[in-house]
């Protein structure tokens, strides 16, 4: 009987430890740099919210204070791509815009 007892928190433990939690470790893949920019010159007091357009489709890319330079990456959009620059004022009184970039390295964009 004594055996068999043995056995049975034997076979437990085993099932216990083979079921159990395990560790595991996750990564993502190193971010790479985007070589495509813009480079947000804000002259205004207030702070202005730039978007990229392409295909007719507004993305925000970042916020930038008023009387201050940012230079931004710009995300998924292939090198060549033809573009559009936004700037609007976060009261969204009043709206900057430059069409037809064409995208390679960084882009000067003042505002206004």
């Amino acid at each position: 009987m004594a055996s068999r007892v043995y056995a049975a928190v034997v076979a437990l433990g085993i099932a216990l430890t083979a079921c159990g939690p395990r560790q595991v470790e996750v990564r993502t893949a190193p971010t790479t740099a985007s070589q495509l920019q813009v480079r947000v010159t804000n002259n205004l007091t207030q702070a202005v919210n730039v978007y990229v357009t392409e295909g007719g489709i507004d993305t925000f890319v970042r916020q930038v204070a008023g009387n201050s330079t940012q230079t931004v990456p710009v995300q998924g959009i292939a090198a060549g791509t033809s573009v559009s620059f936004k700037a609007v004022t976060i009261d969204g009184t009043r709206t900057f815009s430059k069409a037809n970039v064409v995208l390679t390295g960084t882009y000067n964009f003042p505002v206004p």
